[in-house]
């Protein structure tokens, strides 16, 4: 049996992902010399060899991310030319026409501990033209404004209860990455593995042969290289769960075109009629993409579709990705970890791919080996990567399954297809008592789970008998009380634009 620390971990393929990884186990790990702790960090990567660079959007854990590695974030704007983002706008989903917004924060201050929407929805049912409830949210009036500050530290006005994230390059992500993991001693090698050597006593990976004859050991192997899953298919054949029953989406097309302002503070998704399709604003291009069945529509007239809905003159041809949407029963076996698009795919409907790159990267490091590898470690690693997973997939699947498009198959589809079990609860509890369970205490939240659901126009039948006790005189006060606040205050914020050309002058 292997005993002590790791001395060595060897990070399989660049990219988003692999430098996402490198970066903290480089800053956490490779300083630790002084101690007799030191652990090297290698990345291998060819150049030969394509990364997928179409999860340009994230959700506001980057920033906490950024945050721990101490990145600046003038800095990292400027130099992944990012944007910022308050949310999604949804179009035609639910049904032809429709329009809202996932924002990102809650809906202001609860009243009595319960959620301010659920006041919102039992004062609907008696003032039918009161404002809709996206006017309770700050980040979606800022977005409907074009409007971008940050929030106020220590600020407790209703207006300060939004959160962000930002559109970037993914490729100017990675190099910046790359640079900050080197700067802490992470290695590089460049070179394209040919073989996965293992041991024949336990079944774990002992080194990585290269094509120009190098032999790479390890302790820990971190499998960061895409749909090829080297090691955790290839060497460790940990089996996959396909999820295309609930998600029947497989390809997807991505062209960046010419910016066009003004430059949205938000992602777009538009529905079609056998997918959906996406634009991110960046600050030197537009990022577009179409995520579509291949059984309801071909790969020329899917195509057809992404160029001719561009906002600007495209500056590539689109790039084709075909995909299984699933994850690995087991993201760790024996000394191999899964990162990234070896462990599992979701389409990027949410911006969750970036986001399951760095959960996973953060249970690692919360649940980091030593040379003994005790079996406990990896069981919790899968267990919650699983959940997180499966949380995820719910969450989109709640898109396609509610709603009343009945345009074509593939929504005809969607809306009577099983869903998972957890799910239906979810949907069940809302429709009958306008509550959300909150089954995943590190996934979406509550607000974001009422805005798809409000959004998809499901109206629960009853509401918590809790909101009856509240004086409605009170509850009515309140609720326009900071309805004003937040329109006062989104009127004096500075235009995303400017907000961004400040930034680029400091």
């Amino acid at each position: 049996m292997r005993n002590g620390n790791l001395r060595k971990i060897v990070i399989v393929g660049g990219g988003t992902a692999g430098w996402i990884t490198a970066a903290p186990l480089a800053r956490m790990l490779c300083g630790q010399a002084e101690a007799g702790q030191h652990c090297q960090v290698t990345l291998i990567e060819s150049s030969e060899i394509g990364t997928v660079g179409v999860g340009e959007a994230t959700l506001p854990t980057i920033r906490f991310y950024n945050q721990m590695l101490g990145i600046g974030e003038d800095d990292f704007v400027r130099k992944t030319q990012a944007s910022f983002k308050l949310g999604i706008e949804f179009r035609h989903w639910g049904r032809l026409g429709n329009r809202f917004f996932h924002g990102f924060g809650d809906f202001g201050p609860a009243i009595h501990n319960r959620p301010l929407w659920a006041y919102w929805l039992r004062m609907r049912a008696q003032e039918p033209t009161l404002p809709s409830y996206e006017e309770w949210s700050t980040a979606t009036m800022m977005a409907a404004g074009m409007r971008f500050t940050t929030p106020q530290p220590g600020e407790q006005s209703p207006a300060n209860a939004f959160n962000y994230a930002y559109h970037f390059d993914a490729s100017l992500y990675g190099a910046y990455l790359r640079e900050y993991a080197l700067g802490h001693g992470a290695q590089r090698i460049e070179g394209t593995i040919v073989r996965v050597e293992t041991s024949p006593e336990n079944g774990f990976v002992d080194a990585l042969h290269l094509s120009d004859g190098r032999r790479i050991e390890g302790d820990l192997f971190i499998d960061c290289s895409g749909f090829r899953a080297l090691l955790i298919d290839g060497a460790m054949n940990s089996p996959y769960e396909d999820w295309s029953h609930w998600l029947p989406c497989d390809r997807a097309l991505a062209v960046p075109c010419k910016r066009m302002d003004p430059m949205t503070p938000y992602t777009t998704s538009t529905a079609q009629s056998a997918g959906w399709q996406w634009r991110i604003p960046l600050q030197h291009r537009t990022g577009n993409g179409l995520v579509y069945c291949s059984s309801y529509l071909d790969d020329d007239a899917a195509a057809n579709v992404l160029l001719g809905s561009l906002d600007g003159e495209p500056l590539d041809q689109p790039r084709q990705q075909r995909f299984t949407t699933g994850r690995r029963k087991q993201a760790w076996v024996k000394n191999v970890v899964a990162i990234g698009l070896s462990s599992g795919f979701l389409e990027p409907l949410e911006s969750t791919s970036i986001q399951l790159i760095m959960d996973g990267v953060s249970r690692l490091t919360a649940l980091l080996p030593d040379r003994s590898f005790q079996p406990a470690l990896a069981a919790e690693f899968n267990r919650q990567m699983a959940y997180r997973y499966e949380s995820v997939r719910d969450f989109i699947i709640l898109h396609y399954k509610l709603g009343e498009r009945d345009d074509s198959e593939f929504w005809r589809y969607c809306s009577n297809m099983s869903i998972p079990d957890d799910l239906a609860h979810q949907i069940t509890l809302f429709r009958q008592t306008g509550r959300v369970a909150i089954l995943e205490p590190e996934g979406f939240e509550e607000p974001s789970w009422a805005s798809i659901l409000l959004g998809l126009s499901v109206v629960p039948q009853r509401l918590d008998p809790y909101l009856d006790l509240v004086d409605p005189n009170l509850v009515r006060r309140h609720l326009m009380g900071v309805h004003d606040s937040i329109s006062r205050t989104v009127r004096s914020m500075p235009t995303h634009a400017s907000f961004l050309a400040e930034m680029g002058r400091r």
